[in-house]
């Protein structure tokens, strides 16, 4: 007697099983934003950096790029398109109105809403700066999308935004996709994607679209702008050079050893999670996943284990020196350069090797 035949086997659906197929309803939405975010008359760094990533992703895609732009009527929106364009833009959308100046929620999130309704875009890219955090989040939440917050990573898989981010306290990475609504958000953090190179010969069309509010459909006033007094005067993420102190310094006296040697070098100084909560540093200078991420030409990490949480705040750096007594510690993974010793006896060398380096160098250019 023959056997039954056996049915076939169902056809995979994508990695993991997942139906890659984009509803119909959805096929319309194309292009990669960037939400070019700028304060008292200068645009946040981030923006351009989103806008480098940005570019990549559109040519994957093989769609255009735009830069998303809102203020005032007196503020120099047109200056920040073209800036935009020479980053990488193909077109920039414009929104000028008197409610607009100075970030407030609610006249920001109805204007890029209406941005999103009218001209569809598949991918929305914000930094995740204390405005563009706030400004995303409702921005989702109305146009009832998925929104993947603080990325290290942005790849594209089939049309799917797939977006990387630490998880579980940094100790995982994750990839989040969105692949039934649009436009798939993230925000990532200054810093995470290297700078594009500026092309000033690049142009693109410039696209302006009214807000259609009033004052007085506004619950919140801007009253008056207060600068915050301590405002720029740790600029760790653009730093060239970063001496980072980590818990292995033992105590907060052992820790002045990272303030000598950055104080040589010109360099600025960075801590571990570990060190801001014990008050040996404050949390402006924390490098990692709930810090800062910084891209420094050289960053020396002295007594930091190497956490992931704290890797993925400084791999990115051109160069790592890691100074530690474990030579299996996870920071000698991602180092250049590692020294195996004890970070309270090889900084004060260094520092002292460094000071008579410079010095002669000084006595040969007098």
């Amino acid at each position: 007697m023959s056997e039954a035949p056996k049915p076939a086997a169902p056809k995979p659906a994508g990695r993991a099983g997942r139906n890659t197929e984009l509803p119909e309803h959805l096929k319309a939405y194309k292009g990669v934003w960037v939400f070019v975010e700028h304060d008292r008359g200068h645009v946040n760094p981030v923006s351009w950096e989103l806008m480098g990533e940005a570019r990549k992703l559109a040519d994957k895609l093989q769609v255009s790029v735009a830069g998303v732009i809102l203020g005032g009527p007196d503020e120099p929106l047109d200056a920040y398109a073209k800036e935009a364009c020479a980053f990488g833009a193909d077109r920039c959308y414009l929104m000028r109105d008197p409610v607009l100046k100075g970030y407030r929620n609610e006249p920001f999130t109805k204007g890029l809403t209406d941005l999103v309704n009218a001209h569809q875009p598949e991918i929305m890219l914000l930094g995740a700066t204390t405005m563009g955090r706030d400004l995303a989040g409702s921005v989702a939440t109305t146009l009832g999308t998925g929104l993947t917050a603080d990325c290290t990573e942005l790849n594209i898989d089939g049309r799917a935004l797939a977006a990387t981010r630490p998880t579980f306290g940094g100790s995982l990475l994750c990839t989040i996709m969105t692949l039934a609504y649009r436009p798939q958000m993230a925000t990532v953090r200054p810093r995470v994607m290297s700078l594009p190179r500026r092309d000033a010969a690049r142009s693109g069309d410039v696209v302006e679209m009214s807000l259609g509010m009033v004052e007085t459909d506004i619950v919140t006033k801007l009253l008056e702008f207060i600068p915050d007094a301590t405002r720029n005067t740790v600029n760790l993420a653009y730093a060239d050079v970063v001496i980072c102190g980590g818990k292995g310094l033992k105590n907060a006296d052992n820790f002045k050893l990272v303030w000598e040697l950055a104080r040589v070098l010109g360099a600025e100084v960075g801590a571990t999670r570990a060190v801001v909560q014990a008050g040996w540093a404050e949390a402006e200078r924390q490098v990692g996943q709930t810090g800062k991420t910084i891209r420094p030409k050289l960053y020396i990490a002295a007594g930091v284990s190497g956490a992931i949480q704290h890797r993925v705040g400084m791999e990115a750096s051109d160069v790592i020196v890691a100074i530690n007594t474990d030579p299996n510690a996870p920071i000698f993974d991602v180092a250049h350069y590692g020294i195996v010793g004890n970070a309270m006896q090889v900084l004060p060398v260094l520092t002292q090797a460094f000071r008579t380096h410079l010095d002669k160098r000084i006595r040969k250019a007098a």
